[in-house]
This record gives structure tokens, sequence and C-alpha cells, in this order.
């Protein structure tokens, strides 16, 4: 009996040092979210600079493809449009630095304040590694920026408001703790001033969830874009320059990336997507997002343009 007794009280004194262990294990772990996030097997893709004389031309005839645009229209905006607009050719050092994001978020930024009326107030710019004024500040496209900016306009969206969020950069894939499921993880590289760091397609869901409004345009003309279909949900459209397994291309020829080319330059500034008639003046202001990456996709030759288009019907900005 007394070996018995001695027995359970080894054990409950076992126990009693091993499960606040265990307790303590399980606490959530707190994440500083303008660290990244722990990853394994990280890949950084490299956008392909293409040299072609002259200007490129459209092809003859172009691609046949499945439209993403129906001809029509869905509702319009009824708030405010805000935006957040990244181009990153400049990254910390030299070796990774690309030539025309930063040209494809200036058309970005022109597209939404010439053609669709966005107020250039309302658009939190963060360009190449030494930054650009916007809202009157200067703001490098770190890491901590793209997520304080895409804080900052959540803090001020309402539920009739629309949102833009594009970028234009290195994209990557790996493993990362970011909160999702995926075996698989595909990123867009930021920076912190010094070294190149990835923001994963799980944080920026995280980040988007608390939107108050369901209207949000993502595009992306960076490697792999088309694994950022984390961020889709009801009301959403994501045009994205590249499939899951794909690199993207640029070229002085276009002065921008093929697909930024194609979608902002021609499509959308010079109002070459425009297919059906909207009866809105001028005709640049009619150009939906569907057209302008159904434009895209039947004239690109090096990208491969992917869309998740959640929104009923056609989306003009």
């Amino acid at each position: 009996m007394k070996k018995v007794l001695a027995i359970v009280v080894a054990v409950a004194l076992a126990l009693s040092l091993i499960l606040p262990g265990i307790a303590l294990a399980q606490q959530p772990v707190k994440v500083d979210k303008y660290k990244p996030v722990p990853a394994t097997d990280i890949k950084l893709a490299t956008k392909v600079s293409v040299t072609r004389p002259g200007r490129p031309k459209p092809p003859k005839p172009p691609k046949r493809v499945k439209e993403a645009a129906t001809g029509i229209l869905g509702d319009s905006v009824t708030g405010n449009k805000y935006a957040i607009v990244i181009g990153i050719s400049d990254y910390p050092g030299t070796r990774n630095d690309l030539q025309y994001m930063d040209d494809d978020a200036e058309d970005m930024i022109s597209a939404l304040t010439d053609c669709y009326g966005f107020v250039p107030g309302n658009i939190i710019s963060l360009i190449d590694e030494d930054g650009t004024e916007a809202n009157g500040g200067e703001l490098v496209a770190t890491r901590a920026n793209i997520i304080q900016a895409i804080r900052a306009i959540a803090a001020e969206v309402t539920a009739g408001d629309e949102v833009v969020f594009f970028f234009s950069g290195h994209g990557g894939k790996g493993k990362a703790e970011d909160g999702d499921k995926e075996k698989v993880d595909e990123c867009i590289w930021a920076h912190d001033g010094e070294n190149l760091v990835p923001i994963w397609d799980g944080e920026l869901k995280a980040e988007f969830e608390g939107y108050a409004t369901s209207r949000i345009i993502f595009i992306f003309d960076s490697c792999y874009a088309g694994g950022m279909t984390d961020l889709k949900a009801s009301g959403r459209v994501l045009a994205m320059a590249t499939t899951e397994n794909t690199v993207g291309y640029e070229s002085g020829a276009w002065q921008n990336g093929e697909f930024t080319y194609y979608l902002v330059d021609q499509g959308m500034l010079a109002g070459l997507a425009d297919k059906y008639d909207h009866d809105e003046e001028p005709a640049t202001d009619d150009v939906t997002v569907e057209e302008a990456w159904d434009y895209a996709k039947a004239n690109c030759q090096l990208d491969k343009p992917t869309i998740k288009d959640s929104f009923e019907d056609d989306l003009l900005l």
C-alpha cells in the first residue's frame, strides 16, 4: 500500500512540473507584424528584362481568351475612393534592382487620378528605396510602411468606399507561418532599408479582413502573382500578371512591366481596352477592370495574366 501511495505521489509531482510547461507553450505568441514571419524554402523570383527594338505591337490577331468582362456595369461606388500604390525598382543594393516598376506605379496613379477621379490625397504611394512624397511625408517602400499604409486606409474606409491595392516588384514563394493553411505560400518582396523582406499572402489576407468595404481591387505585377488568391472574397477583384508558377517580364520597349503596360498604360490611360459602351464620358472613364484585364490577357506575349473576379458584373473604378 505504501508503495502504491509513493507511486501516486511521484506521478502527481511529475505532472505538476510538466503541465504548467505545456500550458505556457500553448499561450499565443505575440508577433511583431512589422517583421517577417518565420519561413523556409524561400525563393525570390526575379522579373525578366527583355530587349525589343521599337514599340511593342499587339499580336495580329489577338489571342482568343475567355473574357472576364460581361459588358454589364455593376454597382457604382457610393463613397470615397482610396488607393495604396507600390512600385519597387530600387531595392537595397544593386543585385535585385529592376528598371520599370516605379514607372508602373506612376502610371497607375495617373490612371486613378486622370481617368477615375481618385483624389491625390487619398492615394498612398510607396515607390522605390529612396521613397516618394505622398500625403505630405516621405514614404519608403518598406515592409513596415506598406503594412502601416494598409492599416491607415482601413481606419478611414466605410462600407460604401472603394480601395485599390497595386503592387509592382519582385514576387516569391516559400513555406511561411503566415496564418493560412497553404503548404506553399506566395509573397511580395519589400525591404527594411538593408535587406529584402517578404509580405506573405496570408499576412495580406489578415490585414484586409478588417476592412469595412468589400469593394477592393488588387493588382499584382509580380512573379507568382496568381498565388495571391488567398485574398479572394465577395466584392473583390484580383488582377494578376502571372500564374502561381510563372515569372513576369519588363522591357524598355514598354517602359513598364508587360502586364502593367497593357492593363494600365494602354488599356486604361489610352482607353484601348474600352470594348463596351457604358455611356460614360470621356471614353477612358469607360474602361472597367475586367475590360482592362481582357485587353492585357489578349496582348501579353510573355506574362500569363490571371484573374479572380468576385464582383457582380463589371467593376468601374
